[in-house]
């Protein structure tokens, strides 16, 4: 069997986020696409955050509830509340629904895309934080896989 990925057709593993994707170009979500999860698994919830934010782990983008079926986010996914798939954004560091960006103050930063495979539908309603996502979602894990890219401001 295969192990779960999660990958980019914009970046490879380890490399640099293209400009398009952060708060100097035009702070797109990157496109994402993942192989076949384990059987059982019900929903999936992604999780980008940056731990070399100064003072704290910087969260970039919380998603959850996307179906079972789903093997792909389009880059440019919409901030709004509840999407068309059913899935659910939830509220970044900036306080925002939906994807920001990287827009590291200086250096280079390590931005984490982190999806999970869960057991169930979450009982979660729009614009949890990551805390509570995890809360909600630690006992339902099935697997996890995660994507690094990196960026550095010019």
């Amino acid at each position: 069997m295969m192990t779960f990925q999660l990958t980019s057709p914009a970046f490879a593993p380890g490399a640099e986020i293209p400009l398009k994707y952060t708060c100097d170009g035009e702070d797109f979500s990157p496109p994402l696409a993942w192989s076949d999860p384990p059987a059982g698994t019900q929903s999936f919830a992604l999780i980008c955050d940056d731990p070399d934010a100064p003072g704290r782990t910087w969260v970039h983008w919380v998603r959850y509830n996307i179906p079972a079926e789903a093997r792909s986010l389009a880059e440019a996914q919409p901030s709004d509340a509840r999407l068309p798939d059913g899935s659910l954004n939830g509220t970044n560091s900036w306080k925002r629904l939906g994807y920001g960006g990287p827009c590291p103050p200086r250096g280079v930063h390590h931005y984490y895309f982190k999806l999970y495979a869960l057991d169930t539908v979450l009982e979660l309603e729009p614009g949890a934080t990551k805390e509570q996502l995890l809360g909600k979602m630690v006992t339902h894990i099935l697997t996890d896989t995660e994507l690094m890219g990196t960026y550095q401001r010019r």
